[in-house]
């Protein structure tokens, strides 16, 4: 009995190596998601102070079981704090990006970032880069050097998100605190504290639990891919200016933005987008010189609606939606590499 089913299994094993196949439990071990770390500098590379930093080597070495998700490796593209970004830093991160990811050297990537202008990296990042494979965005509010530093946390987060399927055409990705939010959506609201990072309007796309990322939504704004906007040739972007409103606030700073050479403006309003009186005429003169203006708002949250608090029709203003004032420049300057024509970059807002 006993040898006529051994010799049944002999059968079938033989049957299924003819095929092609191999049992279960002969397969290997499935190879791990390979994911690339491209480090800028910020506070998650710090160790005592802002002049004591880690290389991005150091960084992914110094985090227990980073490899337990993916097969991790890391290059600098830069070593600044945040707030020293510039465009040429993210036009060279860009084309790293879609590089590593079109060559197929990498399945995903993470960038590692100072959490100031986090935002503005990642929005822009979420609109150029012409892949479908996860990138996220990630920073810490503290340095390795602090009591309960968040560095490594939201580091293995990030690989272990950039390795998980689920990730793959959701856009550029930011994660702090063991959210997961849309590049488009999130904002920094808090200057020190763990939980800064939030999306005011729509909530996260999803949280991470034991290092495992739980998807429950998905944006519905195009994004990587999916927008008109290329960057593989361009050396420098278009100077865009943001101008914000307060009590009593004049024409002048708008003036001298546009004196200083601004192609466009991102005027910070209160409220809805308002534009005092004292301002408008400026307005108007500024966009009869081409200079093309969009009205945003400096409250952390809300739409500015077209023609709601203005009549921009007759104004020749652009509103930003939802995008916040840093995000609306984003938006814009990519927008003046294509057109300079408000009806034309309006579209571009209510679709990005």
């Amino acid at each position: 009995m006993l040898g006529r089913i051994g010799a049944t299994i002999a059968t079938t094993l033989s049957a299924v190596m003819a095929l092609g196949g191999a049992p279960a439990s002969a397969a290997g071990p499935q190879a791990k998601p390979r994911i690339l770390v491209l480090a800028t500098g910020g506070t998650i590379a710090q160790t005592t102070g802002k002049d004591s930093v880690l290389s991005g080597s150091a960084l992914v070495a110094a985090v227990p079981g980073l490899d337990a998700a993916a097969d991790v490796s890391a290059e600098q593209v830069a070593q600044v704090s945040s707030p020293d970004i510039t465009a040429e830093v993210w036009l060279r991160l860009a084309r790293r990006i879609d590089e590593v990811l079109a060559s197929g050297a990498a399945d995903g990537v993470v960038v590692t970032h100072g959490t100031d202008t986090l935002e503005e990296t990642a929005y822009f990042l979420d609109l150029v880069v012409k892949s479908d494979k996860p990138v996220v965005v990630v920073g810490s509010m503290r340095g390795s050097g602090s009591v309960s530093a968040d560095g490594p946390a939201n580091l293995a987060n990030a690989v272990a998100i950039a390795a998980d399927p689920a990730a793959k055409g959701a856009g550029v990705l930011v994660t702090l605190n063991d959210g997961i939010y849309a590049a488009r959506d999130v904002t920094k609201t808090n200057t020190t504290g763990l939980d800064a990072f939030k999306a005011p309007d729509v909530g996260p796309l999803g949280i991470m639990q034991g290092r495992k990322p739980h998807f429950y939504r998905t944006t519905t704004r195009p994004h990587t891919a999916a927008t008109e906007f290329d960057v593989s040739t361009l050396r420098a972007l278009p100077r865009v200016a943001i101008v914000y409103s307060y009590v009593d606030v004049g024409p002048a700073l708008l003036n001298a933005a546009i004196g200083d050479g601004a192609k466009g403006i991102v005027y910070a309003g209160t409220g809805n987008g308002s534009i005092p009186k004292a301002v408008q005429p400026a307005v108007e003169a500024g966009v009869g010189k081409g200079v093309v203006v969009v009205r945003s708002s400096r409250v952390n949250g809300g739409l500015v609606e077209r023609n709601g608090e203005h009549d921009d029709d007759a104004l020749g203003t652009v509103t930003s939606d939802t995008l916040n004032p840093q995000k609306a420049r984003v938006l814009l300057m990519l927008a003046l590499t294509k057109t300079s024509d408000a009806k034309q970059i309006q579209q571009m807002f209510s679709r990005y």
